[in-house]
This record gives C-alpha cells, structure tokens and sequence, in this order.
C-alpha cells in the first residue's frame, strides 16, 4: 500500500476530517472547477470498501476488527450529494442576485456557450433536465449549468430537482467507482486510479454528448 514517498491510501484518508475535506472541495468546486473533487470522493470510497472488507475478513479470522480508521461509504455517499447540491444552489443564487453578470458576458462573446445556454433553457423549461445530470460529469459544466441557470432567471422549481438528481447520480456513480477499486484491488493507488480514469472517461462522453449539435427539425410533410 506504500509508494516510493512512504504515503499509503488508508494514512491519507483515515480520520473523520475527510468527510469535511469532501464537503468543501465538492461545495467549492462549482466556483473552481480545477479542485480534483471527483477524484477526492473516489479514492475515499476506495479506501473505505477495502478497509470494510480487511474488517470483514479480520472478523472472520480473529473473532474482532483491527483495522485502522477509514470513511465508511453511506455517510461518503451522502455528504458528496448533498455537498454537491448545496453548492449548486450557492453559485445560482449568486448569479440570480447579479453575481452572474462577469459570466454573462463571457457566455455573450461565445456563440457555442450562448447555444449551449439557450438548450439548458429550452430544456428546463420543457421539465426534462438530462442535460443537468450530464452535465454534473462533464469538466466545468456543473459550473456552467448552475451559474447560467441563476444568470438567465431560470426558476429554481425547475432546476433544484434536477441539480438533486444530478448530485445523487454524480456521487452514486464515484462512490460506487471507488467500492469496486478497493474490492478488486484493495487500498492501493492503483485501486484508486482505475476508478479514477473512469470517472473521468464518463466525463469525456458526458462533454461529447453535451457539445453534440441538436438534431434538425424534420421537414413538414
């Protein structure tokens, strides 16, 4: 579990600060897409299912567990969706109240984000908000998503369900990631950088989806 450094996964993720460590990078990140959230949440799960199962084993074997402290996956799972969903809703009201104008003219300067952010109206307002949900795994579109939503004054009834959909899968998907790393592999930086590269294949294909152009209209007739 060592690297060449002497840090192991189990030392940097053991203690209950790591839950706050996830909380504040998930919240922040909406603001400062390049904080490495995703990944903070898939090497703390990873941590957390191989030290469930040595504890597991270590019951089997000796009657009792003597593992080392380690996150346990439900509270990961629910502090990085609810985390997600707060900050969602911290960058649209910031950009509802006016917060949002700097980002209003960068979208006006762009004709592909002024598309893509006429698409995130035209759907919320339909009610269908996929493109909420891809968007949270696409680099920089849950920022993109959240801050245009409160800039353009989209209602929050139509995007706060969407955003908790989004966080619920987002997070699911990490912490389900980082279960299977630490089942298959254990807690090594490998069974962490498996998880890690397919977070970040989900993203690539969420972000081909997104900047994908919208079908034609078929002709009348």
């Amino acid at each position: 579990m060592l690297d060449s450094t002497g840090w192991s996964l189990p030392s940097l993720t053991a203690g209950p600060w790591i839950y706050a460590a996830v909380m504040t990078s998930i919240l922040l990140d909406v603001f400062l897409p390049v904080l490495p959230s995703g990944i903070l949440v898939v090497t703390a799960a990873t941590a957390a299912s191989a030290a469930s199962a040595s504890a597991a084993g270590a019951v089997g074997m000796a009657g009792a567990a003597t593992v080392p402290y380690a996150p346990a996956l439900l509270p990961l799972l629910l502090c990085a969706a609810c985390a997600s969903v707060l900050g969602d809703l911290a960058a649209y009201r910031l950009a509802r109240r006016g917060g949002g104008s700097r980002l209003g003219r960068a979208v006006a300067r762009s004709r592909r984000l002024s598309a893509a952010q006429e698409r995130l109206g035209e759907t919320l307002e339909r009610g269908g908000g996929l493109l909420v949900v891809l968007a949270r795994f696409a680099p920089a579109g849950r920022s993109v998503v959240s801050l245009g939503a409160g800039a353009t004054g989209r209602r929050l009834r139509d995007f706060l369900p969407w955003s908790a959909l989004a966080a619920a899968i987002w997070a699911t998907y990490g912490v389900g990631l980082g279960w299977l790393g630490g089942r298959w592999l254990g807690a090594t930086w490998l069974g962490a950088c498996v998880p890690v590269l397919a977070l970040f294949l989900a993203g690539s294909l969420a972000a081909y989806v997104i900047r994908r152009p919208a079908a034609a209209p078929a002709p009348a007739g």
